[in-house]
């Protein structure tokens, strides 16, 4: 297991590499400037803007010290917040962006694995097709209009919870719930799916055999393998839920990364943009790695296998 940790780091470390560069020469193909729409600025004070942020440098230097500042972790000064480095910007917002992510992740899985539990047990019930509708509405919906929804139901009609901001707990619910219900759904009907698969397999049938009650056979044999498709989806998803917070956190006007994230878009801010993709990329990469790891705690099977290939 050991080895094939350390063979997964080098694939990690490898596509970093070519994510770096991709983002980089994308930066540098894009037309016009991040001084661009500094009108103001004469064109002495933005030469020499340029200068003092390696803009002049040929492109071989600019990705050459690119590439050494990122070893480093360090993602420069930002072109547009004046004295701020795009390290400050991560350490200060990220927090705040990865407490959303995570309570959005635990509602998601949470409910979702809930949802489809019950589904299962009474398939082609009402709880089924209540389930089903459910799981293909939060589907179906995009979280920035889930978020509108949300804010218009709950915080202006009822009255229930605040509708923007970032002071305590409950302001962190409603962008929570927009966030996760797309999830939900989708963790809901892999759940439901995964469950009838494995209530047909011959070691559950076995176990109802000997008499073994519906409801202990579920949590004792079938949960945990049906878990497996979950468990896959858990990587993709703890990346999901951060980035995708980027637009639910600029409705909830929370001081979350993806506030500066869209903004560097906006402006042109080429070494915020880079820094946060950068970030972003070794979350969602060390995460699917992790998610690989847990496959040997939920099926032995996979990690004899896994051990056997290392």
């Amino acid at each position: 297991m050991i080895k094939y940790i350390l063979k997964r780091c080098v694939y990690i470390f490898i596509a970093l590499f070519v994510i770096v560069s991709i983002t980089f020469f994308l930066m540098r193909l894009a037309p016009g400037s991040p001084f661009a729409s500094e009108k103001s600025f004469p064109p002495a004070i933005q030469e020499q803007l340029n200068e003092s942020y390696g803009l002049n440098n040929p492109w071989y230097v600019q990705y050459k010290d690119y590439l050494v500042s990122t070893a480093k972790f360090d993602f420069g000064e930002s072109m547009k917040y004046k004295g701020r480095s795009t390290n400050d910007m991560i350490s200060e917002s990220f927090p705040i962006s990865l407490t959303l992510g995570i309570e959005a992740m635990l509602l998601s899985v949470g409910f979702g694995i809930l949802i489809g539990v019950i589904a299962a047990l009474y398939h082609n019930k009402f709880p089924d097709y209540l389930a089903t509708t459910f799981a293909v509405l939060g589907i179906s919906v995009p979280s920035f209009i889930l978020a509108g929804l949300l804010q218009y139901f709950v915080g202006l009609k009822l009255q229930l919870l605040p509708i923007s901001g970032w002071n305590g707990f409950k302001y962190s619910i409603l962008p929570a719930l927009a966030i996760a219900i797309t999830h939900m759904g989708f963790i809901a009907k892999l759940t439901r799916s995964s469950m009838l698969e494995q209530n047909n397999s011959e070691y559950v049938k076995m176990a109802r055999a000997k008499g073994i009650g519906k409801f202990e056979t579920v949590f004792k044999h079938t949960l945990r393998n049906a878990l497996l498709p979950v468990i896959t989806y858990l990587g993709p998803l703890f990346a999901g839920v951060i980035t995708g917070s980027f637009i639910v956190e600029q409705i909830f006007a929370i001081p979350g990364l993806g506030k500066y994230f869209v903004t560097s878009i906006t402006n042109r801010d080429y070494t915020v943009i880079m820094g946060t993709t950068v970030f972003y990329s070794i979350i969602l990469l060390f995460a699917v790695l992790i998610v690989d790891i847990l496959y040997g705690f939920i099926d032995p099977r996979i990690k004899l296998k896994g051990d056997k290939k290392s």
